[in-house]
């Protein structure tokens, strides 16, 4: 008996040290060094609809009124918090240098209530309405802190990357321009969003290795188990998607050098308009925002740290016109 109860203990033991290399291989990552910044970061909330909502705001120190912001919509299971380690501080490094302000939305649900029919938006038996959310904390912050309604700008990683899609289709006078990192627009019988005539510019950013997003199309999921989220298009569609939105012809296509880049191909179209759009393809690059200042899990794919997505990014939402 005792020989049967030690083999059944070294066994246990032996497990969760497997399980604990995997996990240490597979998921865990240091957090970036936190960088010298100018600014404060101040957490507050928003109480809408009976639901109170969490965001946290970074503020350059000695910002002017009428500057831009940058919303950053974190992934599924996430918080605000967390997509701020995750992006390595880079969009507030930039609003130091730049003179912008960047918000942190927390959102309620497990996933954000995108254009997808297939999620997990449910906060209290109903489901969340993010849009309604996102829209009443841009009004509420340009009007307490005097940023520039005409020069408001959301991104987002994942779930909050199919978030910012939807803003783009359905907020568009609220955003001047977004950018969608790991994801594509959910295909057709997934689709669900209402986009409104106007349009907005949009950047995508996908890497051709992802192993939740499909960089060709299909299935959204993890290992086929884990964040479904139905079909979408693949990220060459989806950038044509937004092409059409914005009424932009095919002859508006051009390539962006990357002499530098060997991993990045950068497909614009862009007219005499107000409108671009924008993919930017990581040639063998996971799931996640790529920069230099914090390596992905390798469970999510390769982890590049170049190019600098954030810088990325902000120079796309700054060349946009007025």
């Amino acid at each position: 008996m005792k020989q049967i109860l030690r083999f059944i203990l070294v066994g246990l033991i032996v497990l969760l040290v497997s399980a604990a290399g995997l996990f240490g291989y597979l998921i865990y990552t240091p957090e970036p060094a936190m960088p010298a910044l100018t600014g404060t970061l101040t957490k507050a909330t928003l109480t809408l609809d009976g639901e109170t909502y969490t965001y946290r705001l970074y503020l350059p120190k000695g910002l002017t009124r009428n500057a831009p912001l940058v919303m950053v919509l974190h992934g599924s299971g996430q918080n605000g918090a967390q997509i701020r380690t995750e992006t390595g501080y880079g969009f507030e490094r930039l609003a130091d240098q730049h003179g912008f302000g960047v918000v942190y939305p927390s959102g309620k649900a497990f996933d954000w209530n995108d254009c997808s029919k297939t999620g997990d938006f449910l906060v209290n038996g109903h489901e969340s309405n993010d849009l309604h959310y996102l829209n009443t904390l841009v009004d509420r912050l340009v009007a307490a802190h005097g940023f520039n309604p005409q020069r408001v700008f959301a991104t987002g990683v994942s779930a909050g990357g199919f978030m910012a899609l939807r803003l783009a289709l359905e907020s568009p006078t609220r955003f001047r321009a977004v950018a969608a990192v790991s994801a594509n627009v959910p295909a057709a019988g997934n689709f669900k969003c209402k986009p409104m005539a106007q349009g907005t510019s949009v950047l995508l950013m996908n890497g051709t290795a992802d192993p939740l997003v499909p960089y060709a199309g299909g299935e959204v999921s993890l290992l086929g188990l884990f964040f479904q989220n139905g079909q979408v298009r693949s990220a060459t569609a989806s950038a044509e998607f937004f092409v059409a939105q914005n009424q932009l012809p095919q002859s508006a296509r051009s390539e962006v050098p990357q002499p530098d880049s060997h991993n990045v191909q950068r497909l614009k179209w862009q007219d005499q308009s107000r409108f671009e759009v924008e993919l930017v393809t990581i040639v063998g690059g996971g799931h996640g925002m790529p920069q230099p200042y914090w390596q992905r899990p390798r469970l999510l794919g390769p982890s590049p740290m170049a190019p600098n997505g954030p810088e990325l990014i902000w120079q796309f939402f700054a060349r946009q016109k007025l």
